[in-house]
């Protein structure tokens, strides 16, 4: 590969009045904010023929194509170990997952290239009033942070990192089928006989093969964000995934990934086992199953470097960095459970007053 690849740039001068374009979700479309020109984002060939598979082994010896590698500018958050695009000329901000100030000298971040980007879909607003909805239908969540998040500053729209594992499987494996039946028994209970049925299972011996191919397990490729919040948002429709062109990163910060190919793959195998385990347990089939070897053969293995869309606000209130993130497909909102004191304590003062009433009409209904 080649020292030093082209770096990539995600900003475009509108071609009228030089300001910057930037991707808007409801036209699909680049757009100016200055003096309201379009540009249409068309992709350069059908989605499948373009958005096609890497081989992974060949990336782990690092003899991917130079083309398939780009070096992108950088901020690393010192807090939550972020590694976020920024303009060559940006040398001081905030984290938008954590909003720590960032001050830092600017890196370069050596990665493998998207293959595919999942466009937004949901603008700003959208994704803001998904998100104070969500707080709203919160018991106990403070007013003032309700009252902060829907007043306050913009959210940001960020590109969070993905690989997925594509792979072809065949397991071999040895265990046992249960079958229950039932004996029956006669028992002594209070000095009494009686006569009980008990369960039990016959096992018996089995083997076999099962196959399966695993196409599109996903990975988050980012340690920047709590994984319960990530994995909340799911599921995406990836079948919208387009062709990666930086057009869509217009206006959007993208993440660069902090989860190497091949942890994302240790992950991923890990989805496969589960998967695998539950073919062979239904392959055994019987009313219990148990599995004491499997042994599974993994070839073919390919992958994708994608990004997905995230709306994300982080906010401090009061001492505390609250984080929610939205789902920029589907406007899935997930974020830290906020809580109110005084309104906990109200709720405690309220039920104990209620407690108190009903005891008391309890009590004058006996009299």
């Amino acid at each position: 590969m080649s020292e030093r690849p082209a770096q990539s740039e995600h900003r475009f001068p509108c071609d009228q009045c030089g300001a910057d374009l930037r991707f808007d979700p409801a036209a699909a479309k680049l757009v100016c904010d200055h003096c309201g020109n379009t540009v249409p984002v068309n992709s350069p060939a059908p989605r499948a023929a373009v958005i096609r598979e890497l081989d992974f082994h060949a990336a782990l010896k690092a003899r991917l194509p130079d083309a398939e590698i780009e070096e992108t500018r950088v901020l690393s958050c010192t807090n939550c170990g972020a590694q976020v695009e920024f303009d060559a000329n940006t040398h001081a901000a905030e984290c938008p997952f954590c909003a720590t100030p960032v001050v830092t000298d600017t890196g370069l971040h050596r990665h493998i290239k998207p293959r595919g980007a999942l466009p937004f879909a949901l603008d700003e607003s959208t994704a803001r009033k998904a998100m104070t909805d969500w707080l709203g239908r919160l018991w106990f969540a403070p007013n003032g942070l309700q009252d902060y998040a829907r007043k306050g500053r913009k959210m940001q729209g960020i590109y969070v990192p993905y690989w997925t594992f594509d792979a072809d499987t065949k397991s071999a494996y040895r265990g046992e089928r249960g079958t229950v039946y039932y004996e029956t028994r006669t028992v002594m209970r209070d000095g009494k006989r009686e006569t009980v049925r008990v369960q039990k299972i016959r096992w018996r011996p089995v083997s076999g093969r099962v196959a399966r191919f695993f196409d599109d397990v996903l990975v988050l490729a980012s340690r920047s964000l709590p994984k319960r919040f990530t994995d909340a948002l799911e599921p995406w429709d990836l079948s919208a995934l387009e062709p990666y062109r930086p057009e869509y990163l217009a206006g959007f910060r993208a993440e660069g990934y902090s989860v190497e190919l091949a942890q994302g793959f240790d992950e991923a195998r890990a989805h496969m086992d589960r998967a695998i385990e539950r073919d062979v347990k239904f392959d055994i089939g019987g009313d219990a199953q148990r599995i004491h070897a499997l042994d599974t053969r993994v070839s073919d293995v390919t992958f994708k470097h994608i990004l997905l869309p995230v709306w994300l606000a982080a906010y401090k209130y009061r001492g505390k960095t609250y984080r929610f993130v939205v789902n920029g497909q589907t406007g899935r909102v997930q974020g830290e459970r906020p809580w109110s004191a005084w309104k906990i304590a109200l709720a405690v003062v309220l039920g104990a007053i209620v407690a108190g009433i009903i005891g008391y009409l309890a009590a004058m209904n006996q009299q």
